[in-house]
């Protein structure tokens, strides 16, 4: 049933947010912003704190928390998430990719603080991610999984190589499955991955039912969030969304290329409906489930 009141949802979210926010700037505590170094320290919490949804940290440690485990195994898992996350945005947002001047309802990063200092702020988030990850209370073995779970997923083989498809269907019209192997890289690994990590917080196999499950679930509302994209680009409004709204102009292949906009809707649902039937029997899979919904309806 297509859900309308998200109210614990939210407040589930906001929480997560906090908690995320304040993993993140402990983590950056101890790091020295002497001399030329304060610069770089600067840009990167620029764009890493203080803004986002956090989905992809709540995903992990929503699916950590339904499986059994607690915080600190799974927080430091989502923290490189969202590092990782932070430095694809400000990468994305320069001249020479996607030439945005906003992201999160603030000037990008490079508009602030030069493209050189951004590009090198997104290298310095990227390697950090991996520090992030080490902090995480469990087996040595589990933390060797997470690191090439997450090094799978955010490199050619799955974000980067979403971005490398990208920028080579520039300029022609893509297929339907190449438009969905592009999100399926760019952004659905990247939330598959934190559904992955969740499992792996709580000691589950990557083989495992449920993670199977678990990341088939998360595969699905990821093309449902780059459908809903596709659907603010045109219908959304920027003072919500918090970017510029550039599909349009930039003639990219959306998925308002294949069908309108009552089509992206129903197809979205489908997938919803889909994610949905993946999970709903597993034990305390409800705020997932009310997430799906959530993500369907979202306005920025």
């Amino acid at each position: 049933m297509n859900m309308t009141d998200f109210t614990s949802l939210e407040l589930a979210l906001k929480k997560n947010c906090e908690l995320t926010e304040n993993a993140l700037a402990d983590f950056f505590e101890d790091k020295s912003e002497s001399g030329c170094l304060g610069i770089i320290m600067q840009a990167e919490k620029y764009s890493l704190l203080g803004g986002g949804k956090r989905i992809r940290a709540f995903l992990v440690n929503e699916i950590a928390r339904m499986l059994g485990a607690d915080l600190s195994a799974s927080m430091p898992f989502a923290a490189a998430v969202e590092i990782i996350h932070a430095y694809s945005l400000i990468h994305d947002d320069l001249p020479c990719m996607d030439d945005d001047d906003f992201r999160r309802g603030k000037p990008s990063n490079h508009k602030v603080y030069g493209e050189a200092y951004a590009l090198l702020a997104g290298d310095a988030l990227l390697t950090n991610a991996f520090l992030a990850l080490t902090k995480a209370n469990v087996p040595s073995s589990v933390l060797a999984e997470a690191v090439a779970a997450l090094s799978n997923a955010a490199g050619d083989e799955g974000m980067i190589g979403g971005q490398v498809t990208d920028l080579e269907g520039e300029g022609r019209k893509l297929s339907f499955d190449e438009l969905l192997t592009l999100h399926s890289l760019k952004t659905g690994k990247m939330i598959e991955v934190s559904a992955l990590l969740g499992c792996l917080a709580a000691g589950k196999k990557t083989d495992d039912e449920v993670t199977l499950r678990v990341c088939a679930y998360a595969r699905a509302i990821g093309v449902v969030f780059q459908a809903v994209d596709d659907l603010l680009d045109v219908i959304g409004d920027e003072s919500v969304v918090g970017k510029t709204l550039s599909d349009r102009d930039n003639n990219k292949t959306t998925f308002l290329t294949f069908f309108d906009i009552d089509g992206v809707k129903d197809y979205a649902k489908c997938l919803t409906e889909q994610a949905i039937a993946d999970i709903e029997t597993i034990e305390n899979s409800d705020t997932l489930r009310e997430l799906a919904w959530y993500l369907l309806q979202r306005n920025k």
